[in-house]
């Protein structure tokens, strides 16, 4: 089984760790810890207490090394990140707060002038008796 198994932070090959992991294995490319949750096969993040064994005591950092007695390695540990949404939504907030794309944020005097013109109230009507 250890034959497909990868580093959950960085995607490493771990073919070269013998296996079943120790307590304090680590990658050899990233130096992160193995006997972790995030690389167990009960580890789900969707789930309470982000783990599918139902008697496994809760671990709370899920990237250290701990001490839980149902540890199995999985295979598909290794999630690569979402570059182009994280992109996309940054590229959103520069829009609207200003900045990384090399345009300053609007003056402070303009974009509170502009809050006042939000919320001014109209001119009440003369009162000529």
């Amino acid at each position: 089984m250890s034959d497909n198994l990868v580093c959950w932070r960085c995607g490493a090959s771990l073919d070269e760790l013998p296996f079943p992991f120790s307590r304090t294995a680590d990658c050899p490319k990233c130096n992160a810890d193995l006997y972790v949750c995030k690389m167990c096969r009960w580890y789900d993040p969707r789930v309470t207490k982000q783990c599918r064994e139902p008697v496994a005591e809760e671990v709370k950092n899920k990237e250290r090394a701990n001490f839980c007695g149902y540890y199995e390695a999985r295979e598909s540990a290794y999630q690569e990140r979402d570059v182009r949404a994280e992109d996309a939504a940054r590229a959103q907030l520069d829009a609207l707060f200003g900045g990384g794309d090399g345009k300053a944020a609007p003056a402070p005097d303009a974009s509170r002038e502009a809050l006042d013109d939000l919320f001014r109230k109209p001119a009440a009507p003369d009162d000529k008796k």
